[in-house]
This record gives C-alpha cells, sequence and structure tokens, in this order.
C-alpha cells in the first residue's frame, strides 16, 4: 500500500502533495492526473517545471539488475516535508508534486517525479532544482543494488 502525505503550507493556494510509492507510476500521467484534479485554477499558473529521475542500467561500471530503495518511514516524510517547505518559502509557488519510489525498482524505472507549478518559470525551475538536489543530500534513502549474484550499498550519489 502506497504511503500518501498530503501538506498544506503556509502560502495562500500553495499546496504540496508527497508521495512515497511501492509500486512502479507513470510521471507524465501523474503529472497530468495532478493538474486535473488538484489544481483549482489552471490559469493562475504560467509555468511548471518537472524532473524525471529513473534507475539507471549500470553504476560504477557494473551492470545493474536491479536495486533496493529503503527508507526510514517518519523521518523521511519528514525530511522531504521540511524541503517542501523551504522551497515555499524562497519561491512564489502555486502547487507542488514530488513522488519518490521505494521497494524493488528495476533499470528503466522512474525513481522520483519533482513538479512545481508558478506563476513564473525562474521560480519554477529554482525550486524543481533545488528540491532534487536537496533530496538526495538531505533525505534518508538508502539504495542497495543487485547484480548477479553480487550486491551493494550505494555510498555515495552522483553529482548534480
Amino acid at each position: 500500500m502506497a504511503t500518501r502525505l498530503l501538506f498544506s503550507l503556509q502560502s495562500p493556494g500553495a499546496e504540496v502533495h508527497i508521495e512515497l510509492r511501492p509500486t512502479a507510476f507513470d510521471p507524465l500521467r501523474e503529472m497530468q492526473l495532478h493538474e486535473e484534479t488538484r489544481i483549482s485554477d489552471p490559469g493562475a499558473f504560467g509555468a511548471a517545471a518537472s524532473f524525471i529521475g529513473s534507475m539507471r542500467r549500470s553504476n560504477e561500471g557494473d551492470e545493474v539488475d536491479r536495486m533496493m530503495l529503503e527508507h526510514y518511514p517518519g523521518m523521511t516524510e519528514n525530511a522531504l516535508d521540511n524541503l517542501a517547505q523551504e522551497a515555499n518559502k524562497k519561491w512564489d509557488l502555486i502547487d507542488l508534486l514530488l513522488l519518490h519510489r521505494v521497494g524493488e525498482v528495476f533499470p528503466g524505472d522512474p525513481i522520483v517525479l519533482v513538479v512545481v507549478w508558478s506563476k513564473h518559470r525562474a521560480a519554477a525551475f529554482d525550486a524543481s532544482r533545488f528540491l532534487m538536489e536537496e533530496l538526495k543530500s538531505r533525505v534518508p534513502f538508502w539504495k542497495k543494488e543487485f547484480m548477479g549474484d553480487n550486491q551493494r550499498w550505494v555510498e555515495k550519489n552522483t553529482p548534480g
């Protein structure tokens, strides 16, 4: 079952939807559904910036068959909420969608979706990049890669 979290932030009209998903998702469909069902006034925003991160087939020179994404329940959601609130304070955001996979993931599967809606493109681009970079360095997710009979924990993130 998916962990669903919905946070309403302090800025008027700005909402954030954060979800951890143990199952695959279609990022473009999720973005479309969000716009259709969650954004009450589509005319209010002039920009939407998105980032989709997917699992690579290889890492550190090795072919990776699959990966297990683990998180610390409660702590992970809190860290994501804190990032969303920081972004909302720095930029004039209308809405924000953040989906992140947990559990077993295969090459090509989307892992993360970040979409930021705002009146202007600069805020949407800047907030989207901020959220993705900070998520990679501050949110407690752990990755274990499986390569045939071998496995290893990923010790560092790739640079942004």
